[in-house]
C-alpha cells in the first residue's frame, strides 16, 4: 500500500519535472511515451490494483486515474506553449522574406501545346453540352471498321493504313470515330458525345505526316437533327478555336461510309483575307468531315433510325493545333526540345 502510494508520489513528481526542462517537440513527446505511452510508468502501476482488496482499490483507483488526468493536462499545455514558441520562431524566420524575389535562370514549366489544345476543345464542347468520352486505342475491327459501314474488301479501307496487332480481330484504331457506335450502345437518346486522343496509320514520317497523330470526333443523335444543326455546330467551334468572331464555313459535298449525306467543311482562313501559305492562297482551309449519321450506323448502334437522326464529325487536332500556333513540321509535336516547348 504505502509502496504503491510512494510510486504515485514519485511518477507525479518526476513526470512535472520533465515536462518544465521539456525545451523542442521532439523532447515533450519523449516524455509522453515515457509516463502516458501504452507501455509508460503509470500504465505499469494498472496491473498493482489486481492484488489489492475492494477497499484497497476504491482508494488508489481514483488516485491513479488523477495522477493520469493531471499528467496529460500538464502535457497538452506544454506542448500548446512549445508549440506557440515554434510558429513564433518561423514567423520571425521569414518576417523579412521578399516574396518577390526570383532565380533570373529558374526554369519555368509550360504545358504542351496538345495539352492546351486539348483544354480548350473540351471547354468549348463542354459549353455546348457535350460529354467527353474515350475508346480504346487498340480497338476491335467490328467498331473501327464494319460499325461503321466499312465491310472487309471496301475501298476505304485502303485509305487508312491499318496497324494490324498479332491479337486476332485486333487493331491500333485509325481514328477516333469507333466512338459513334460505342456511345450509341451505352446512351440513350438525346445526347452528344465527344472523343479526343491519339490515331495510328502506317504512314511515312515527314514535315506533314506522322504514323501517331490526335484526331476529334463528336456525334449528337435527337429528334429533326439536320445539316443545318451541324454547320452551325462546327461554326461556333471553330471561332471559338481561333477566337475570331468573324470566322466563316462553307460546305461542300464529301464522301464518308458512315454518313449519309456526307460534307467537307472548309472554314475562311484565320490569318489572311486575300492568301497565304496556311491556307494555300485560296483564303480557305479545308478542317473538318462531318455529315448525318447513316442509317446503317444507327442499326449497329441500336438506335432507331426512323424516329432518331444525329450528325457526326472528325477533325485533326493536331493539324488544328499546328494551324493555331504556326508550327510548319509535325514532329516537332513529338519531341522533347525545350526551345520549342518554351514558346507554348
Amino acid at each position: 500500500m504505502k509502496k504503491l502510494e510512494a510510486e504515485i508520489k514519485e511518477i507525479k513528481k518526476s513526470c512535472a519535472e520533465a515536462l518544465k526542462k521539456s525545451s523542442t517537440l521532439n523532447a515533450l513527446e519523449a516524455v509522453r511515451v515515457t509516463f502516458l505511452g501504452r507501455k509508460g510508468k503509470i500504465a505499469q502501476l494498472m496491473p498493482h490494483l489486481k492484488k489489492l482488496s475492494v477497499e484497497q482499490k476504491r482508494v488508489f483507483g481514483p488516485l491513479l486515474n488523477k495522477l493520469k488526468e493531471e499528467t496529460e493536462s500538464l502535457y497538452l499545455q506544454k506542448k500548446e506553449l512549445l508549440f506557440d514558441v515554434s510558429l513564433d520562431k518561423q514567423e520571425e524566420q521569414f518576417k523579412n522574406f521578399d516574396v518577390t524575389a526570383y532565380q533570373p535562370d529558374e526554369p519555368v514549366g509550360t504545358l504542351h501545346p496538345y495539352t492546351q489544345a486539348t483544354q480548350l476543345v473540351q471547354d468549348i464542347f463542354i459549353a455546348m453540352g457535350y460529354s467527353v468520352v474515350d475508346t480504346p486505342e487498340a480497338e476491335t475491327e467490328f467498331y473501327n471498321f464494319e460499325s461503321l459501314n466499312i465491310p472487309e474488301n471496301h475501298p476505304a479501307r485502303d485509305l487508312q493504313d491499318t496497324f494490324f496487332l498479332n491479337v486476332p480481330d485486333m487493331v491500333m484504331r485509325t481514328h477516333t470515330t469507333p466512338v459513334q457506335v460505342r456511345a450509341m450502345k451505352k446512351k440513350k437518346p438525346p445526347f452528344a458525345v465527344v472523343n479526343i486522343g491519339r490515331t495510328y496509320r502506317h504512314e511515312a514520317t515527314d514535315a506533314s505526316h506522322d504514323f501517331m497523330f490526335q484526331q476529334i470526333d463528336g456525334l449528337l443523335i435527337g429528334k429533326d437533327i439536320s445539316l443545318s444543326n451541324l454547320i452551325a455546330t462546327m461554326k461556333t467551334f471553330l471561332q471559338k478555336f481561333f477566337e475570331k468572331k468573324d470566322l466563316k464555313v462553307r460546305a461542300r459535298p464529301g464522301y464518308f461510309p458512315f454518313v449519309e449525306p456526307a460534307v467537307e467543311i472548309d472554314m475562311s482562313c484565320p490569318f489572311c483575307t486575300k492568301g497565304c501559305s496556311t491556307c494555300s492562297h485560296s483564303t480557305w482551309v479545308e478542317v473538318v468531315g462531318s455529315g448525318l449519321v447513316h442509317p446503317q450506323v444507327l442499326k449497329y448502334g441500336g438506335i432507331d433510325s426512323k424516329k432518331y437522326s444525329g450528325f457526326a464529325f472528325g477533325f485533326g487536332l493536331t493539324r488544328l493545333v499546328m494551324i493555331k500556333y504556326g508550327i510548319s513540321d509535325i514532329r516537332l509535336l513529338h519531341n522533347a526540345h525545350v526551345e520549342f516547348l518554351n514558346q507554348f
